[in-house]
């Protein structure tokens, strides 16, 4: 029988318990821990393209509101939704680039 071997960088970190053995417990272990780990990355760039599009379109449609509100006759309501549009459109940028910047920093260490 043919000895089968793997490269060393390959199984990095697969040796749970450090006898220089990778049994089949551990290579499923990591195996299940990289499966996972892979999971995790895909639901946060769901998360982050969800968390994106939600803030665009409420960018987009804040000045809808504040047009709906003058053609309803809300116009105190309409000077208060614009009184804070600054402060909502600095706090939603501000929100996806600390997201972003915090998800690059991350994934650069």
């Amino acid at each position: 029988m043919a000895k089968k071997t793997i490269d060393a960088d390959a199984v990095e970190g697969m040796d749970a318990n450090g006898d220089g053995h990778i049994s089949k417990e551990e290579m499923a272990m990591h195996l299940e821990f990289k499966r996972k780990e892979m999971e995790d990355a895909d639901a946060q760039r769901d998360a982050m393209r969800k968390m994106t599009w939600f803030a665009l379109f409420g960018m987009l449609l804040y000045p809808f509101a504040i047009v709906a509100t003058s053609f309803l006759g809300l116009d105190e309501a309409a000077g208060i939704v614009g009184d804070i549009a600054p402060t909502y459109f600095i706090a939603i940028s501000a929100l996806v680039a600390a997201f972003f910047g915090a998800d690059a920093i991350k994934n650069k260490s």
